[in-house]
């Protein structure tokens, strides 16, 4: 099921008496997503993801814009309606009730020529379990289950209808790191197999980069840019964007373009020949660093990490907006820490350069 939003907003009025403006919660918001796609809604807490899902879903009503389902207008309709299922941070399964009760719930609530026998319900349940493989726990109540199985529970109850459209709100954030992994596998394998569109919301870049078909980068309600997650990664159109994408977090300096050069104090750093001179910043991925003796950018050492197959040297330099550079390298090119300094030549492909008013990405 393809859905389109067109010139979506959403504004909540303010609770601010010196204040009475309006706060937009999400502007202008115009996307299609693809039939059978997975899409990752990704930004920091506030910048309009879950209004975003909540407009989709029916739950909130757009103050302007239209929300199309395929080709019907789906803006005014009752979420009951819309054929969505949704799935919660808090799992939101019913504490009394067993697995297969969970599961079966929305489905005694279909009327007409929809309407199913126990028996029914029973298989759909059943089919559903053995699709997110917790068919074995159909007779167990919530509280006997791990926060991994509950949250697969809180799936399986959603897809049992085959809604048109599947809505993911955080749904990983309350697992452990290790359970979060093995879960986000699962739910791009369940949604591979179903074919089901989906809007996965996160605030978590790795999560949503790595289950993706795309993903949209929102700020204060804003779509800053949407893309295939690599090509997102690797081609940031702005300072935001390149700084919220990666981990570690990208390095950003103060820098400036002198005669077709880049210049980070004053060590130069890289030929750029279609750029203007002027003040700017540069953004260097953690990944962008090739340890050289006769490097360009020198830095002062702090600390070398060891990180297995990789090392992360931790560097300082006074034109760095945060107070660690962190380098990713090879283990095999592991520098003395008898040494003050260190030096870097840059990977090109991994250096960006943003305007220091706009923060617009400049093409060098």
């Amino acid at each position: 099921m393809k859905v389109v939003l067109e010139n979506l907003t959403k504004k909540f009025p303010s609770r601010n008496k010196k204040n009475p403006a309006d706060v937009i919660a999400v502007n202008n918001f115009t996307f299609e997503i693809p039939d059978g796609s997975l899409v990752g809604l990704l930004g920091p807490s506030g910048c309009g993801k879950s209004t975003t899902l909540n407009l989709i879903s029916g739950l909130l009503t757009p103050t302007e814009g239209k929300i199309f389902f395929g080709e019907d207008d789906v803006t005014d309709l009752p979420p009951e309606k819309r054929g969505v299922g949704l799935v919660f941070q808090n799992y939101a399964l019913y504490p009394h009730l067993t697995v297969m009760k969970n599961i079966i719930f929305p489905l005694e609530n279909l009327k007409g020529k929809d309407k199913l026998t126990k028996d029914e319900m029973r298989d759909k349940a059943l089919d559903i379990a053995k699709l997110v493989q917790i068919d074995t726990l159909m007779d167990r109540k919530p509280s006997e289950l791990s926060g991994g199985q509950q949250q697969r529970v809180a799936i399986a109850r959603a897809l049992v209808k085959m809604p048109r459209v599947l809505l993911l709100d955080e749904p990983l954030s309350n697992l452990d790191a290790r359970l979060r992994l093995q879960t986000r596998e699962e739910i791009k394998r369940i949604q591979r197999e179903t074919g089901i569109t989906t809007v996965f919301v996160t605030h978590d870049q790795e999560e949503a980069m790595s289950i993706s078909d795309l993903i949209v980068v929102m700020k204060d309600g804003i779509v800053q840019q949407v893309g295939k997650p690599q090509e997102v990664y690797d081609e940031p159109i702005n300072l935001f964007v390149a700084k919220f994408l990666g981990t570690p977090p990208i390095n950003v300096f103060d820098a400036k373009i002198k005669d077709g050069r880049l210049y980070i104090g004053d060590d130069c750093v890289l030929d750029t020949p279609n750029a203007k001179d002027g003040e700017v910043y540069a953004a260097v991925r953690p990944e962008g660093f090739i340890l050289d003796d006769n490097g360009s950018l020198t830095c002062k050492l702090k600390a070398v990490e060891v990180m297995g197959r990789d090392i992360s040297i931790v560097s300082s330099n006074t034109n760095c907006h945060a107070d660690a550079i962190r380098s990713i390298i090879s283990s095999e090119n592991a520098p003395k820490l008898g040494t003050d300094s260190v030096k870097f030549t840059l990977k090109r492909n991994k250096v960006f350069v943003f305007d220091k008013v706009t923060e617009a990405r400049i093409d060098i």
